[in-house]
């Protein structure tokens, strides 16, 4: 029931873990590839530009969004868990990235803005993802994340992440790059997240997204964010050119009051009135675009309990399963199991594991960031 399938279906091109096709945005501006004879980024030597790791030139003109950057989106490349960590073998992983994406996929360049090999190098992906990083406005539109390719900055991360972890060396410099794209686009640690909070796809992977609490709390500390300045709760800001699990669990709630949605996670043109109809009946400004801000997700989201029932148990449990727990069945019963991994999601974010689910826990769930995961 998708209104915007003009971007590529991500999910027949798991395999190589990478986005969709370019989203629509508005106030676009076309260029050509990097301005031949380029040379090592004064303000960011320690990323491998274009030019330097062999880059083809792109096959259309590149674009620059008018849209505000607002957020980082990780993933994983679901490539091998090599244990070559060399520069080489990094420089050859974004030339065999840029292939498959220009050669198998059909997109104009590298899909993402930047790589991370497990040997810890960074690398441009998009042609010019750098110079904008140096200016720090007016990002290059990618094609890591349908809906989110003008407004986010994509990072794969080499490697598949489902049971495994990232090495360290990989960890080191991703934060480290993070850290450098919030200074620049003047984003905050909190506005960090994955590929699956805004599309259907097991990428980063259960165990890469188990950590990044802790990547959050290591780029605060790298960019020197007081405690005082963390925000009780930063939500996914999922709308209307966004599917996906997040948008799933809030069809679940929604239908719970009586709207006629299924929950299916696909934001159709059905969502768009009942988003406006709930923003407007809770004294939330109605947004042109159907986002589901931070004042509508906390007049959305039910406390739940031991004793709780039915829709909002069963997005509640969607949403575990997803997450990896595995244990928990969609019964809308609020059980054992489910009890339990609810108390996994809160010591994972340094919430009192009391197995209530409250505004808190809700965030962290379905991929926000709460205060309490900011350990320095």
């Amino acid at each position: 029931m998708a209104i915007h399938r003009h971007e590529v279906d991500r999910r027949t091109l798991f395999k190589a873990g990478l986005g969709g096709a370019v989203a629509a945005v508005v106030g676009t501006e076309l260029l050509t590839s990097s301005p031949a004879g380029a040379v090592p980024d004064p303000e960011f030597p320690w990323v491998i530009d274009c030019d330097t790791w062999g880059a083809r030139p792109p096959s259309s003109p590149i674009q620059i969004t008018g849209n505000t950057t607002n957020k980082i989106i990780l993933h994983h490349m679901a490539f091998p868990n090599v244990t070559d960590y060399s520069r080489e073998h990094a420089m050859q992983l974004a030339r065999d990235c840029q292939d498959l994406h220009m050669d198998t996929n059909g997109w104009a360049d590298t899909g993402q803005h930047f790589t991370v090999s497990r040997g810890g190098y960074v690398l441009e992906g998009r042609h010019r993802s750098l110079e904008t990083l140096d200016a720090g406005e007016h990002q290059v539109i990618a094609a890591h994340c349908p809906g989110e390719n003008g407004n986010a900055i994509g990072i794969e991360n080499e490697g598949t992440y489902i049971t495994e972890t990232p090495p360290a060396a990989l960890l080191d410099s991703l934060v480290e790059l993070c850290a450098a794209v919030c200074r620049q686009f003047r984003l905050q640690p909190w506005d960090i997240f994955g590929h699956w909070d805004f599309y259907i796809t097991d990428c980063p992977g259960i165990a890469f997204y188990a950590q990044f609490p802790m990547v959050r709390s290591r780029v605060a500390a790298a960019l020197g964010t007081p405690r005082s300045a963390i925000p009780a709760r930063r939500w996914p800001d999922i709308w209307r050119f966004v599917d996906g699990p997040v948008v799933e669990v809030a069809q679940y709630l929604l239908a719970d009051l009586g709207y006629p949605l299924t929950p299916d996670g696909v934001f159709g043109i059905d969502m768009n009135g009942v988003v406006a109809d709930f923003q407007s009946s809770h004294g939330i400004p109605v947004d042109p675009d159907a986002t589901f801000d931070a004042a509508t997700w906390e007049a959305l989201a039910p406390v739940l309990d031991k004793h709780a029932t039915g829709l909002p148990v069963e997005a509640l449990q969607y949403m575990l399963g997803r997450k990896g727990y595995a244990d928990v069945a969609v019964n809308g019963e609020f059980d054992h199991a489910t009890m339990k991994a609810v108390q996994g999601i809160q010591r994972l974010h340094g919430l009192v594991p009391d197995g209530k689910v409250n505004t808190d826990t809700w965030c962290a769930i379905v991929g926000g960031a709460v205060r309490s995961a900011f350990r320095y």
